[in-house]
């Protein structure tokens, strides 16, 4: 597909991008880091596969999924596209051996149990799944994620498993505060962790709303969806 033959329907998500594409830019040369330096996982939950292919054929290849059944059926949908497929958000127990068979990315990781699952049911002829352990910064009961004092110990297990690739932290701040505590301290205990003897290259954070912010702190990867896809219907 070619920007021509994208339908009128899904034009919006064209716009959104291009312009989410430009405050990375202009977040990055503020922070004085080349955009290339941040990935930009386009959230495309509740949106449907004509939605992606739509970003798919603006350059977009990174999609982030919440819910395993929503997201196959989209790459059924989407054969051929050479798309990178993310699983966002809290991993239950009966669904780890899908996420470990068709999917690159686990922002979310955040107990033993299920990350000993992630590697021993991942297949043999791919490569690692890349995994990013989820830090519950703000310290809400409501809100999934290890305790940043728990961090090191879940890391050095989940670095020793095969079949999985521990690429680094995610984080999710409490929502209506200043963000930038939360983003450094996610900084500094990724520099802790390298500092241990991991090589860890990713900081998930920063959606929508705060993606400038967590630029400037220094992530390597945003998780974006409204402002590209527009408001969510909520339907899983």
């Amino acid at each position: 597909m070619n920007l021509s033959e994208i339908s009128p329907q899904w034009m919006h998500v064209a716009q959104g991008l291009r312009e989410v594409q430009a405050r990375v830019g202009r977040a990055a040369a503020g922070a004085g880091r080349k955009a290339s330096e941040v990935i930009l996982v386009a959230v495309s939950k509740s949106f449907p596969a004509e939605a992606l292919r739509t970003a798919a054929a603006c350059g977009q290849r990174h999609f982030g999924e919440n819910y395993v059944q929503e997201a196959r059926a989209k790459q059924d949908a989407l054969p051929g596209l050479e798309l990178v497929w993310h699983f966002i958000g809290p991993i239950q127990s009966n669904k780890t051996r899908e996420i470990a068979g068709h999917f690159d990315w686990v922002h979310g990781v955040e107990r033993e149990k299920i990350a000993r699952r992630l590697s021993e049911q991942r297949p043999a002829g791919l490569p690692p799944l890349n995994v990013c352990i989820q830090v519950n910064v703000s310290g809400e009961a409501s809100k999934s994620g290890v305790a940043p004092e728990d961090v090191a110990a879940l890391a050095g297990l989940v670095s020793a498993l095969p079949g999985l690739k521990l690429r680094g932290l995610m984080a999710i701040p409490e929502p209506g505060g200043d963000p930038r505590p939360r983003f450094r301290l996610m900084r500094e205990l990724l520099d802790g962790l390298n500092a241990q003897g991991l090589a860890l290259d990713t900081l998930s954070m920063g959606m929508s709303e705060d993606f400038e912010i967590a630029i400037a702190e220094g992530a390597t990867m945003i998780r974006v969806g409204s402002a590209i896809f527009g408001k969510r219907n909520h339907v899983k």
